[in-house]
């Protein structure tokens, strides 16, 4: 009996090793799909690099800010309407569900009116800075597909920067930079995707193109994932065949676009002016209505 347990497992054996010199290795991180064809030495079984569906990654993401106090509402407090200090009969109330902007409100469906969102507190203790950090943790390891897209319900903060980590948070990375004025908020000058080229497009910019004030059709900010990929796969994105060729082949450009978490950092509230209106800190503050990050 053992005998015939020991052959079983040797005949076992033989064919996983015999399937395993046909699996390609050069699509590494990539998982191995399979498909019967027929050849002139009949049906045999074709191997593939295969790609899991892409999604809502928002769906799984668990959210933490920094500081923990920094959403509205307890104690209550009343702000201004943006670009009128004028109009500041808002309230925000964490103990009344219609007056209440807690950090889910962040993830939920859009397309409601009025529009749901979260906000931190008002610039209150100007001239002290208002930082907040929002951190998006998944514990698994993602690559990005689609472009990062976060929808502020106020205006886009006057400056901004978006972090990763590949590490479950233990250190991050600079992503992109965002300022009304570059050169003051970073030291670095302006410049968009469109500056860059397949040899650069892994150099960490500071864009002015998303940190504009109060226009009202202005309230998106994007982290540009497929103007990235254009530079390999072509323009209408065609080509993805390269570019998955390029992410395999090149270490650093996979780690790139794949993370484990994302952190959105608010260092200055839009003021759509020079100066602070220090008569009227109920103005300034943090809404965000939607955030959506799309990868597998």
């Amino acid at each position: 009996m053992y005998l015939s347990r020991f052959l079983s497992l040797h005949a076992l054996w033989v064919t996983v090793s015999s399937m395993m010199q046909h699996y390609p290795s050069v699509w590494g991180h990539y998982d191995v799909c399979k498909t019967q064809i027929y050849t002139e030495e009949g049906k045999v079984w074709d191997y593939m690099a295969c790609q899991p569906e892409a999604r809502d990654m928002i769906k799984y993401v668990k959210v933490t800010l920094d500081p923990p106090d920094i959403t509205c509402g307890d104690p209550p407090e009343t702000f201004c309407a943006m670009g009128n200090p004028y109009m500041c009969n808002n309230e925000c109330d964490a103990s009344t569900q219609e007056l209440a902007h807690p950090p889910e409100l962040m993830f939920d469906l859009e397309g409601r009116h009025p529009s749901t969102f979260w906000q931190s507190t008002t610039w209150k203790d100007y001239p002290k800075p208002l930082h907040v950090n929002i951190t998006l943790s998944w514990n698994k390891t993602i690559e990005l597909t689609d472009n990062i897209v976060i929808t502020f319900e106020s205006g886009r903060p006057d400056q901004m920067i978006l972090e990763k980590s590949l590490d479950y948070g233990r250190t991050w990375q600079p992503y992109q930079y965002y300022a009304t004025d570059c050169l003051d908020a970073f030291h670095m000058d302006p410049k968009s995707v469109r500056d860059l080229s397949q040899h650069t497009v892994l150099e960490i910019i500071c864009t002015e193109e998303y940190s504009t004030g109060y226009m009202t059709n202005s309230k998106i900010i994007h982290f540009e994932i497929k103007d990235r990929f254009a530079f390999f796969a072509g323009p209408r994105l065609r080509n993805m065949a390269s570019l998955y060729g390029q992410l395999d082949t090149t270490k650093k450009l996979r780690d790139f676009f794949t993370i484990t978490d994302l952190r959105i950092r608010l260092l200055r509230p839009a003021t759509g002016e020079i100066y602070v209106d220090e008569q009227h800190l109920a103005r300034y503050f943090y809404a965000i209505s939607d955030i959506r990050v799309y990868g597998r």
